[in-house]
């Protein structure tokens, strides 16, 4: 079938665009000139929510000082609910990385507003005598406060859900640390063999490194509050009424549920990305942390014949192309590879917010990018982890005693009851005779077989054994 088309016009021209299509000129010329990411800001529906959002509380204000018609208002308002509600995410097709500071993502958000609340009012799209995406849903905006505040709210929803797949995540580790809390292992520093812990104690170590994060992110979230909404251009409220600022902060309270204020400086908070640097920072530091509990799992699972073999992780899928029945710690392994890509888009927030110039950050596309990017894969690889992995992993019991009764640093758990001298002369005994300390105690009849069983009881190795106990 043979497409209808109409004509916008812009000061650069004029172009075709599409009849069912909601989005204008200013979108279309934005698809043609950036085709970086070959995606479009429909990749994050939480970003689209949160730009209608903004613009419905500017509507609101503009309608209570005057400046729209309760006719454009109410029909600005359905069009921007129904986007806040999933319609129309589709009509969003600017590349998420652009030229412009984020003009074109404000642009197309405007154009599709407005062509929507036309065809509410029963008038054809590009009708901007009656609703124009720049005099009535931009009115008292510009670019540079709606896109860091939409910026703000977006991450601000995000990080929920990212708290939501780390509590995910430290719930297993804790449950896996109650299984756990009579395994007695070898634990190790520097890789070599130190002294006694319970497995309980490893995996509980994961749970509470991890409800460390969660409550940082909950402070991180805090910052977020702070918006420059009512700035306009450069943070001196051009083209906005003295009223104006105190009133939208007040109406994206209300339209968000959340308790949103202004900026103490809006020519500061327009070009400063402060807040994004160190939710940036944040997310690499959990990123870090998660992806040292992997490579942990990854020991203690190695082998199964010649490594760790202290644990056994779920097997997924075959590992390998070549060498049959070899499964490998795919979970672990995609998770430390999502590290990786957190860390480095780390250092490309800071070269984006160190590269800002004067009044304004150009380069907050990217970082808005990356951020977005960096919690979705996050929070899914989180809740990977934890589903996928830490659920069904299973302890190598006997594996775990054994590596107890062959190390020499058993003798330092005996040394308060042997003395150092005794001990020591264990010790080399064991490495010259290759043999257990265990059957050497044995041996020299320092121990009987029900003393020195008694001895290595959890309760009687770890000092702090009920302390944990009573922790879970």
């Amino acid at each position: 079938m043979e497409k209808l088309y109409r004509i916008e016009k812009d000061f650069l021209g004029e172009k075709k665009i599409e009849m069912n299509k909601y989005y204008g000129i200013q979108t279309l010329r934005a698809k043609e000139n950036f085709d970086i990411t070959k995606t479009d800001i429909s990749l994050f529906p939480n970003f689209i929510k949160s730009l209608a959002k903004v613009k419905k509380a500017c509507a609101l204000t503009n309608f209570e000082l005057g400046d729209l018609t309760d006719i454009q208002k109410d029909a600005i308002v359905q069009a921007c609910n129904e986007i806040i509600d999933g319609k129309f995410h589709d009509q969003f097709i600017v590349d998420p990385i652009q030229g412009g500071a984020g003009t074109s993502t404000n642009m197309n958000a405007n154009e599709v507003i407005a062509n929507r609340a036309l065809e509410i009012l029963g008038h054809a799209k590009s009708s901007y005598d009656i609703i124009h995406p720049n005099n009535h849903i931009n009115m008292s905006q510009s670019t540079n406060d709606v896109y860091p505040t939409a910026i703000k709210l977006t991450l601000y929803e995000l990080i929920y859900r990212l708290k939501d797949s780390l509590r995910f995540l430290r719930d297993c580790f804790e449950e896996k640390s109650v299984e756990f809390k009579d395994v007695l292992k070898m634990g190790r520093t520097q890789l070599q063999d130190a002294v006694p812990m319970t497995l309980g104690q490893e995996f509980k170590t994961f749970a509470v490194m991890i409800d460390h994060d969660i409550f940082k992110l909950r402070e991180a979230q805090a910052i977020l509050k702070e918006v420059n909404l009512g700035a306009t251009a450069i943070g001196t409220g051009i083209n906005s009424k003295m009223e104006y600022r105190g009133k939208v902060i007040s109406n994206l309270r209300d339209v968000t549920g959340v308790d949103y204020e202004s900026a103490g400086d809006l020519i500061e908070a327009t070009q400063d990305t402060g807040s994004f640097v160190h939710i940036s920072g944040m997310l690499k530091s959990i990123a870090i942390k998660i992806s040292k509990i992997c490579n942990d799992l990854r020991l203690l699972s190695s082998g199964p014949r010649a490594g760790f073999n202290e644990i056994n992780l779920p097997a997924l899928q075959p590992g390998s192309s070549i060498m049959p029945g070899k499964v490998n710690p795919v979970i672990p392994e995609v998770v430390n590879q999502v590290a990786f890509e957190v860390i480095g888009s780390d250092m490309t927030i800071a070269m984006a917010s160190e590269h800002g110039q004067l009044q304004l950050n150009v380069f907050e596309p990217l970082i808005a990018f990356k951020l977005f990017n960096s919690i979705n894969m996050m929070r899914r690889a989180f809740h990977s982890l934890g589903e996928k992995c830490i659920k069904g992993i299973t302890a190598n019991e006997e594996v775990c005693m054994n590596n107890i009764l062959n190390s020499v640093t058993l003798v330092t758990c005996l040394n308060p009851i042997l003395g150092y001298e005794k001990s020591s002369a264990l010790a080399k005994e064991a490495l010259k005779t290759n043999k257990r300390v265990y059957d050497i105690i044995l041996e020299q009849e320092l121990f009987t077989k029900e003393e020195l069983d008694e001895l290595l009881r959890p309760e009687n190795m770890v000092t702090n054994l009920s302390k944990d106990a009573r922790w879970r």
